[in-house]
C-alpha cells in the first residue's frame, strides 16, 4: 500500500483540505484501497480539533467532506512509514527535514506543489488569517497538485 501524508502548520486548513481532495480522487478512480492518506501539522496548536470551519465549508462546496478529520502533530515515525510526506510550504518542508535528518528518508519529503509544475506558485499559502477567497485559492492549488500526485503514483506503482 502506498502511503501519503499531507503536512501544514496546524493541520486545520491546508493539509486536511489536501487529504480530503486526494481521498475523493482516489475513490473516484477506484484506488482508495491501494493508497492510504492522512494529514498532520508540524506544530501542536490544534491537536484533536476538526478542520477550520472555513476549510470545511470550502471543501463541502466542492463535494469533499472533512467533518471526520481531526488535527494531529507529525511524528518521526510518520517519516519512516509514509512514502510521500508533502509539505504545503517551505517552512513546513524545512521543519520536516530537521525532524528527519536521515538523507534517505528526506527523499520522501516534497513540496506538495512540486506535483503541479505548470503552476507559478511553489507553496500553498496559509489562508487562516484571510478571508474566504484564500480558502478557495487553496482548494484550486490543492486540486491541481493532487491530480499531478495521482498521475505520479499511478505511473510509479503501476496501479
Amino acid at each position: 500500500m502506498v502511503k501519503v501524508l499531507f503536512v501544514c502548520m496546524g493541520n486545520i486548513c491546508r493539509s486536511p483540505m489536501a487529504e480530503g481532495v486526494f481521498r475523493r480522487m482516489l475513490e473516484d478512480v477506484g484506488l482508495a484501497e491501494r493508497v492510504y492518506v492522512d494529514s498532520a501539522g508540524t506544530h501542536s496548536y490544534h491537536i484533536g480539533a476538526p478542520p477550520d470551519t472555513r476549510s470545511q465549508a470550502t471543501a463541502q462546496r466542492r463535494g469533499v467532506d472533512l467533518g471526520r478529520l481531526r488535527a494531529r502533530q507529525v511524528t518521526k515515525t510518520d517519516l519512516l512509514e509514509f512514502d510521500y510526506v508533502l509539505a504545503m510550504d517551505r517552512d513546513n518542508f524545512e521543519h520536516l527535514r530537521v525532524l528527519c535528518p536521515d538523507p534517505e528518508l528526506q527523499r520522501r519529503v516534497h513540496l506538495f506543489l512540486d506535483f503541479a509544475p505548470d503552476l507559478p506558485e511553489r507553496e500553498v499559502p496559509d489562508p487562516y488569517y484571510g478571508g474566504s477567497g484564500g480558502f478557495e485559492r487553496v482548494m484550486d492549488l490543492v486540486e491541481e497538485a493532487a491530480q499531478g500526485l495521482l498521475i505520479q503514483i499511478r505511473e510509479r506503482y503501476r496501479i
